[in-house]
């Protein structure tokens, strides 16, 4: 699975990009958080605060409750304001 970062989460992560592999009880977005956070690092730093965090799951805006079932492409990035 390939997870992207953007904006300021891409700056405090370190990284724009990564492919990992889900663990099997990974089963939806909240569950991807926790894990990522957990494995420590920029990543963990950059999605800390997950009601700070919108997400797309092969690019469609999802929430955290969303299911992982056949995604390819998460992506992360920080809410968008617009004037």
């Amino acid at each position: 699975m390939k997870i992207l970062y953007f904006a300021y989460l891409r700056e405090k992560a370190g990284i724009a990009e990564e492919d990992i592999e889900l663990p099997a009880d990974v089963t939806d977005v909240r569950g991807l958080i926790a894990w990522l956070v957990a494995r420590g690092g920029g990543p963990a730093e950059a999605l800390a605060d997950s009601d700070l965090v919108h997400v797309a799951l092969n690019q469609e805006h999802v929430d955290l409750d969303r299911s992982l079932h056949d995604v390819e492409e998460v992506a992360f990035f920080p809410p968008v304001t617009g004037g």
